[in-house]
């Protein structure tokens, strides 16, 4: 088992610390680092997860390669020898929880797919009978799959604030109408077939986000996908509509957060033991899931 919540790599470019992932610029491409950090309602908890960068960067690392006939992604290598000659001697913090990446221009719109209405799109739906201005159709029960998955789109937050859910008219606005649909069909495309795979496995994934960038003109997929901090995971044999489900992603924390009584600002609270216990033990499991393997 290991922590590791940052980098502190002397002498290297460190150019952004998102959420959960460290960015260094090697010149003509870029090394991400997935750390153990937490994130919820987008604020970074003081508690690492212990392996948890592991886990979502070698999910991320399994599932571009599952969806690299429908688009290709910023993959250069995961091999630490392949990284630029002064990252080597880092080698046994950066095994298995980083990339080498192309630089592309991340898009400015994040794409989310939602398979089943569940979270702000439940509530959206009880207070408003819609979803981001898509009209669904009355009577639905929490939880229950949809008749058609909904592409949502969201502008991008900084670290703290809150991501805005926007109609797609908003994202042709931003984007272009033709970039817009291609996003869009490439995020239903990627949803669907991430969710077929998934169900086989007896994971239900609930709703997702996935990010792209544009590299020589072409969109690519970025980032992270289909990992339990981008997406919501239920166990299939636990599923049942009309209620909160049982899950396989970070939604424990959430949960608990909110029964804290915490303002969900900044800072955010420590974390239980178990709570942390519990997490590193349900990411991990997704994982061997997914994939056969054990981290």
């Amino acid at each position: 088992m290991s922590i590791i919540p940052g980098t502190e790599y002397e002498g290297l470019p460190l150019i952004r610390q998102g959420k959960v992932r460290d960015i260094f610029d090697t010149g003509d491409a870029l090394l991400m680092v997935t750390t153990d950090r937490l994130s919820a309602f987008d604020v970074v908890l003081p508690d690492a997860i212990p392996d948890k960068g592991k886990v979502l960067n070698q999910i991320s690392v399994f599932w571009f390669k599952q969806m690299e006939s429908i688009v290709k992604n910023h993959i250069i290598s995961t091999d630490v020898n392949d990284y630029p000659e002064e990252f080597h001697r880092y080698k046994d913090k950066l095994e298995g929880r980083s990339m080498l990446v192309k630089k592309a221009e991340p898009m400015a719109v994040e794409c989310i797919v939602r398979g089943y209405i569940s979270g702000s799109g439940w509530k959206s739906y009880q207070s408003e009978g819609h979803v981001c201005n898509i009209k669904l159709p009355q009577g639905l029960k929490e939880s229950d799959k949809l008749e058609t998955p909904l592409f949502t789109p969201s502008t991008k937050a900084e670290i703290g604030d809150h991501d805005i859910n926007i109609g797609f008219d908003e994202a042709v606005n931003i984007l272009g109408k033709e970039t817009a649909d291609k996003l869009r069909d490439l995020s239903l495309e990627i949803y669907n077939r991430g969710a077929a795979f998934a169900l086989e496995k007896g994971i239900i994934i609930a709703d997702t986000k996935f990010e792209f960038g544009l590299l020589d003109g072409k969109i690519i997929l970025i980032d992270e996908i289909l990992t339990p901090d981008s997406s919501r995971f239920w166990p299939l044999d636990d599923y049942a509509p009309g209620r909160g489900q049982k899950s396989f992603d970070k939604q424990t924390v959430r949960d608990w957060l909110t029964n804290s009584g915490w303002g969900k600002t900044p800072p955010g609270p420590k974390l239980p033991q178990e709570i942390i216990d519990n997490t590193s033990k349900t990411y991990k499991e997704i994982y061997t899931r997914l994939t056969g393997k054990a981290i």
